[in-house]
């Protein structure tokens, strides 16, 4: 019976997982497809009016347009050859294929801002007369008009399925329509003045362009080197976790992420030292589903640290031993404590912080122990602040 209900768990995780990952998939390429409808269209009218009215500003609005669609279309592909599925040599998925063709997109956005910055300096060394008409402002209004509307809809859409292509195309979309109205801007003050902003306009969409792609890139390289669990997401799964009565503390809980929406982890849990082996493999699989259910997320590994039960010498020796750890600035958490008061051995993880050396800190808690237990075997594993 436990094994027709693991099975049928672990079919409806499956059944769940693939059809997220289907709908995720239409949303993003759906979004993408009207992205690059819109762009092609904008870029197309802004280079008519750019070529007419001799406007290297309006030309470089278009081209950003131009990049734009061409961004979309790498954030489909991305996305398809995502949503691949595992195969013998990727048994986890493709999903870390979306990070790169975020990359892509990063190079093109950062690409088009030196293009655009070199043509526009070329415009205040040799400076052009422009020539707008009613017509040409008319359009660029509506061309600003129209990136504020997709911007919002692409960037809210990408947040909706944890796309960060998706998410990023709609922060430039709105970045545009901030440029696109500087462009009008400059147009109007040429219409009433007489001076040229044109070029140095320019320089300043160039500008902006080329610091949304370095953003870009540094935000996607984050994601593919690995960052600090999410804080929210951690504590909820230990809170999670540390509703079951038995499991006294969750600790080293680390996410495995192999795309959006797709992580996995691991995480020691502190049981008391008297569970069976049968008692603690119920236990396991009832948090699994339950943190599967609650964050999405599977709990592929969940190691476990015994802790001393209906012992008052080791209680003793517990807070003793927690009060010479937490004494220094350094050590930031202890746990997985275990003392065997008849074998005299002690064991316990220490969370050291970045700015101070394990070997250094180790060897000051094993002589400061020591020195009350000098009879005692010392088991202590130092850990890093992986999560908050």
């Amino acid at each position: 019976m436990n094994i027709q209900n693991d099975q049928n768990h672990q079919s409806g995780k499956n059944i769940d997982m693939n059809r997220l990952a289907a709908e995720r998939e239409k949303i993003i390429i759906r979004t993408s497809a009207i992205g690059i409808l819109t762009n092609i269209l904008l870029a197309a009218f802004k280079a008519m009016v750019g070529v007419l009215s001799n406007s290297i500003a309006v030309i470089l609005d278009a081209v950003n347009n131009l990049s734009d669609a061409l961004s979309s279309v790498i954030t489909i592909i991305g996305a398809k050859l995502a949503g691949k599925a595992p195969d013998k040599k990727h048994p986890l998925g493709h999903g870390r294929i979306e990070y790169l063709s975020s990359m892509i997109v990063s190079a093109i956005v950062f690409y088009a801002g030196i293009t655009s910055l070199t043509e526009s300096v070329k415009k205040i060394i040799y400076p052009e007369e422009a020539d707008y008409s009613l017509l040409s402002l008319a359009i660029i209004a509506v061309a600003i008009v129209v990136k504020l509307i997709l911007g919002k809809y692409v960037k809210t859409q990408g947040e909706k399925v944890n796309s960060a292509a998706l998410i990023a195309s709609g922060s430039d979309a709105s970045f545009d329509a901030i440029l696109s109205a500087s462009v009008l801007a400059s147009a109007v003050i040429y219409l009433v003045s007489h001076i040229s902003l044109e070029p140095f306009v320019g320089v300043a969409i160039a500008l902006v362009i080329i610091k949304a792609g370095i953003e870009m890139m540094k935000e996607t390289l984050n994601d593919i080197l690995g960052q600090r669990a999410d804080a929210e997401t951690s504590q909820k799964i230990k809170n999670l976790l540390t509703q079951e009565p038995e499991i006294r503390g969750a600790y080293d809980l680390i996410l495995h992420n192999y795309g959006p929406n797709k992580n996995y982890a691991s995480v020691h849990l502190e049981l008391p030292d008297k569970m069976t082996v049968e008692e603690v493999d119920r236990l396991t699989r009832k948090v699994e589903a339950k943190v599967y259910r609650e964050t999405g997320v599977i709990l592929t590994g969940v190691g476990v640290y015994s802790y001393n039960t209906g012992d008052q010498k080791s209680a003793k020796i517990y807070n003793q031993i927690q009060k010479i750890v937490m004494s220094h600035d350094w050590a930031l958490q202890m746990h997985g404590f275990y003392v065997d008061t008849e074998q005299k051995n002690m064991r316990f993880d220490v969370v050291i912080s970045f700015d101070f050396t394990p070997k250094e800190a180790l060897k000051i808690i094993c002589s400061e122990i020591q020195e009350i237990y000098p009879d005692y075997t010392l088991q202590i594993t130092p850990d890093v602040d992986i999560s908050d």
